[in-house]
């Protein structure tokens, strides 16, 4: 375990990562934050807790401990869009909902932005390259999971209610096509849910960065309305949800465990 993150090491392929779960603001940070940014409105609540159970089944879990707002983990290193539609950036400066994060004045600059994504980013994709990289040479491919979940509803980012599954494999580039349909039709076999395969979240920079199967690197993004597992509004849990979402992705963790490139 680092400050930066947790690594839960297990002796399998596939590896999940959940960048945005971490709840952490530096003192320095937080003092220039607005009463919305310390809110803390846009974390991935409680992802952490609802993949715990992956370990026993023998995937490695990679935990991020500081907040999306001191930097975004998934976001690439030179802020360039990933989406044409509005989206918030490597350090961000705006709640999902265009809230200021930073009170007048205070915003950080060029060398803030810097310093963040030495002590902060760096590491984080330094660890995700090196396991993957280390995976492959081991197995001879590594499936890589990013799990998130966001509010069903932003209006800034996306029209209506958003699914209750969303799977990511940046239009299919991101891992094998056998895969990505044995994960797509597992979830679907929970007819409780509604799942879109490469809708709004077609994955982020990890995903698109990382899923190079031509390299034996097999990565998907699952962005999960929050509803599915917890109460929204305001962010509580929600035992019996989560429960219920935890069946599904223990079904969804087992298929990336069985998973070998080249058997459909």
């Amino acid at each position: 375990m680092t400050e930066i993150y947790s690594l839960h090491a297990a002796e399998s392929p596939v590896l999940i990562s959940v960048p945005h779960a971490g709840q952490k603001i530096p003192r320095d940070i937080g003092q220039r934050l607005t009463d919305a940014g310390r809110a803390l409105p846009d974390t991935d609540w409680y992802v952490d807790r609802l993949y715990g159970f992956a370990t026993g089944l023998g995937a490695s879990l990679l935990v991020a401990h500081y907040s999306r707002y001191v930097i975004d983990l998934n976001r690439p290193p030179d802020d360039q869009a990933l989406y044409a539609t509005r989206t918030t950036g490597l350090v961000p400066l705006e709640t999902f909902a265009g809230a200021p994060l930073y009170r007048p004045g205070l915003k950080p600059d060029a060398e803030d932005i810097s310093d963040r994504t030495i002590r902060y980013w760096q590491p984080w994709h330094r660890e995700l390259e090196t396991r993957l990289q280390a995976t492959v040479q081991r197995y001879g491919f590594a499936v890589l999971l990013e799990a998130h979940s966001i509010l069903s509803e932003v209006p800034a980012l996306f029209e209506g209610v958003l699914p209750h599954l969303n799977l990511g494999s940046y239009d299919g580039r991101s891992a094998a096509p056998d895969l990505v349909g044995a994960v797509f039709n597992g979830l679907a076999s929970h007819s409780d849910y509604d799942v879109v395969l490469d809708g709004r979240f077609k994955g982020g920079f990890t995903t698109r960065h990382y899923g190079r199967p031509a390299d034996g690197i097999h990565a998907l993004q699952l962005e999960m309305a929050q509803r599915v597992y917890m109460q929204e509004m305001p962010p509580a849990p929600n035992a019996e949800r989560a429960g219920k979402a935890q069946k599904l992705l223990r079904d969804l963790v087992n298929i990336l465990l069985h998973w070998k490139p080249g058997h459909e």
